[in-house]
């Protein structure tokens, strides 16, 4: 059987990037995406030293850095892969990669982040976050119409969708009226190891883009200056945070793994403020034995369970924040660092790989290929 593997773009090491690992752990997959400009370094992690085969974005002009410009291009530019000598499509799809054209005979399994974000869910705050208004918003009103016209006359190509987690799969209902199983993402537990570290300051650790809020932690730990934020992470917005960040705010910029874990099991707490689709980020944390402080919305009410593995605040607002890093102080969670590294155990690598695998062969055996 002839594997073909469609992944957005693969720019940086991210929590859809650790699923398509797992993926092509369990398949040998040719790969295929938008655009690939990884690091050697990732490009080993995530895609097993293999270079996908890209479309013709990946050489506009200044694609590596500005390629989300190019966002009314991309579902012509993902129609175009050739993908006819596959037996199995697997996409992994946040974006467009589920729109990939398929062919009579083959099956198409899409393992879906989120139907596209902007377009369905977040139209709202991309345009005040970006501060577009009057023509140029409706400009951008117009695209994601046309987007979502799209995206819903795609869906006719997927066989299974298997959604990350159960707010996902919700939206799949809501939006393209399909089932979806749920499989939550894989946690690396050989990497992210519980040790006996001193804890000393709390994380944030995320792209640097208007959505992930990371700005109202930052305005939380200007009311808390005698508390240490620690930032990991890069992307556009990291030099205005950066410029305008209190004393006791240290950027790390983007950071390997291993810093990374380094920086967790260092931690008191793990802080997140983003409206997220599921959000990996406080499970590998906690495979750390570090709690979270995390946005009670989205995701994290399957991630994050309030007084036990760490607490949620209402909303995203700084003195919310704040407020919720009082709480944990005065009333820790219940969960100690060991029982919150157990409880991360049935989410490993390996369960995902042989679920998924399952998942897969059903849909092999339910439509008779």
């Amino acid at each position: 059987m002839r594997i073909a593997f469609v992944h957005d773009w693969l720019v940086v090491n991210g929590g859809a990037e650790k699923v398509t690992r797992e993926i092509l752990r369990a398949y040998d997959a040719d790969v295929f995406a938008l655009i690939d400009f990884l690091s050697a370094d990732d490009r080993k992690t995530i895609l097993h030293g293999k270079r996908a085969r890209t479309t013709f974005i990946q050489h506009l002009p200044f694609a590596k850095r500005l390629y989300r410009y190019y966002l009314p291009l991309f579902p012509a530019a993902i129609a175009r892969l050739d993908l006819r000598n596959y037996d199995l499509i697997i996409s992994a799809s946040y974006a467009v990669a589920k729109g990939v054209r398929t062919h009579p005979g083959q099956i198409h399994v899409c393992y879906i982040h989120t139907p596209m974000r902007y377009a369905w869910t977040k139209e709202k705050g991309y345009l005040n976050d970006h501060g577009l208004r009057g023509p140029s918003a409706w400009v951008v009103r117009t695209v994601l119409r046309w987007l979502r016209t799209w995206d819903l006359r795609t869906n006719a190509g997927v066989d299974l969708f298997i959604a990350n987690s159960a707010n996902v799969a919700a939206r799949v209902k809501e939006f393209y009226g399909r089932h979806a199983e749920v499989l939550l993402p894989p946690v690396d537990t050989e990497l992210f190891q519980l040790t006996e570290a001193p804890r000393g300051h709390y994380l944030s650790a995320s792209r640097l883009v208007p959505y992930k809020r990371v700005d109202r932690v930052i305005e939380a730990f200007r009311m808390m200056p005698d508390k240490q934020l620690v930032i990991t992470g890069d992307g556009p917005e990291r030099d205005r945070l950066e410029r305008t960040a209190p004393k006791n705010v240290r950027f790390l910029g983007h950071v390997d793994q291993r810093e990374l874990v380094g920086s967790m099991q260092r931690a008191k707490a793990l802080i997140a403020a983003a409206d997220e689709d599921l959000g990996l980020t406080p499970l590998e944390a906690h495979a750390c034995g570090t709690p979270s402080i995390a946005l009670g919305k989205g995701g994290y009410l399957e991630t994050v369970e309030d007084g036990v593995s760490g607490i949620l605040f209402p909303d995203d607002r700084p003195e919310t924040i704040a407020a919720a890093v009082a709480r944990f102080e005065a009333f820790p969670p219940s969960s100690s660092p060991a029982e919150l590294r157990s409880g991360m155990m049935a989410y490993t690598s390996e369960r995902f790989r042989e679920r998924f695998a399952a998942l897969v062969e059903q849909a092999i055996q339910q439509h008779g290929r």
